[in-house]
């Protein structure tokens, strides 16, 4: 694999970040490392190093999804551009620079640390790779330390035991359920789309009724077929973490373009599993995060259909009018609000709406109206 940066013009403009060569006698650089999951999957950890000059290469393993990655979880690149790129496999060809957004916001609060957290940029899913260029502008606070390139494959996925579905499915008949109570849609489980529960930490953290869905879009591409989904999920996992060092992925569910919906952090679907997609309103909410990048690619309608399904179902477990408004209370000040504020939210609300984010997209967040009302009247309100 190849790791081509462009070096800055002078002093105080673009950085160029990269491994490099050694120099005969040269003091060693900190090499790759690799992490390894069920199924053949793993996590590529690439230091970057300053360098004004020149480019450099290396050889590594193939990947489908790329990061940057850095020291302290409370630093952060703010004001800072990251733009990759990567070479296809299939085409041997370099594709256009995409930026990466490392303003941080999916991210767990206090009570979800563990040791080892790191700082992340959002993930860049780019389909099988064995190339990429990373190119760093700091921003005003400089650049924080130990910058690497998380490079993950998210391989075949593990297999699941012999008695566990691959599929909740939906409600086939009329179901005797609290009053507005929506219908259970059909839910992909984690055995279904190969999650190695060997990664993530083994007990689940719970928190009071889910009183607010929290909607996300992944950042990732838009133009994927379906039936690639469950890799981007899995890839998604493993950077969530073995690259940010989190317990489980952070969303509580995720929704392919075609509307199908897949169970995401541990725990019970049913359950109100404390998740890492709102910081400061992690608690008492859930994240639902739609597959893609909506920032201008409209969702199609069965994405919509699908995330106002979810919504509908787990808001109405604990009876939550899914066009209604609840408060929840800030528990961080990196948030939109001061840390033990109480704030008003939308039952159904962009995560936009707690952080300073343009996530879910401005496309998708447009048609959180839409999102409501069908969500609303499953429930038969």
């Amino acid at each position: 694999m190849r790791i081509s940066l462009l070096a800055g013009a002078a002093a105080g403009c673009t950085a160029a970040l990269l491994l490099q060569p050694l120099a005969v006698g040269a003091a060693a650089e900190p090499a790759p490392t690799r992490h390894t999951s069920a199924g053949g999957g793993s996590v590529t950890t690439v230091p970057l190093a300053h360098t004004e000059h020149g480019s450099s290469s290396r050889s590594t393993k193939p990947f489908s999804l790329v990061g940057v990655s850095w020291d302290d979880p409370r630093g952060s690149l703010d004001g800072a551009s990251v733009r990759v790129r990567t070479r296809s496999i299939a085409t041997g060809l370099w594709g256009e620079w995409h930026q990466l957004d490392v303003d941080g916001e999916d991210a767990p609060d206090e009570r979800d640390g563990r040791s080892g957290a790191r700082g992340a940029s959002a993930p860049l899913w780019t389909g099988p790779s064995d190339g990429v260029a990373v190119e760093v502008t700091p921003g005003p606070r400089g650049l924080p330390a130990g910058l690497r390139a998380e490079l993950v494959d998210p391989g075949r996925g593990a297999a699941a035991a012999p008695a566990a579905p691959r599929t909740l499915p939906a409600e086939s008949s009329p179901a005797r359920r609290a009053d507005h109570e929506a219908p259970r849609p059909g839910i992909v489980t984690r055995a279904g789309w190969g999650a190695d529960e060997s990664l993530r930490d083994p007990g689940f953290v719970y928190t009071g009724q889910v009183r607010a869905v929290f909607v996300h879009h992944t950042a990732t591409a838009t133009d994927y077929a379906c039936s690639d989904a469950p890799q981007m999920i899995r890839a998604i996992y493993q950077y969530h973490v073995q690259s940010n060092g989190w317990r489980d992925i952070g969303y509580n569910f995720l929704v392919d373009r075609c509307g199908t919906i897949y169970e995401g952090r541990a725990g019970g679907v049913d359950q109100p599993v404390f998740g890492a997609h709102t910081l400061g309103f992690n608690t008492d909410s859930a994240g639902v995060a739609a597959l893609g990048t909506f920032t201008s690619n409209s969702p199609e309608q069965s994405l919509v259909d699908g995330v106002s399904k979810i919504a509908a179902w787990k808001l109405g477990l604990t009876g939550q009018d899914a066009a209604g408004s609840t408060n929840l209370t800030s528990g961080s000040s990196q948030s939109r609000y001061p840390k033990g504020t109480v704030v008003s939210f939308d039952t159904v609300s962009g995560h936009r709406d707690a952080f300073a984010t343009d996530c879910p997209g401005g496309a998708l967040y447009a048609r959180l109206g839409d999102i409501r009302s069908w969500a609303a009247h499953l429930q038969g309100r």
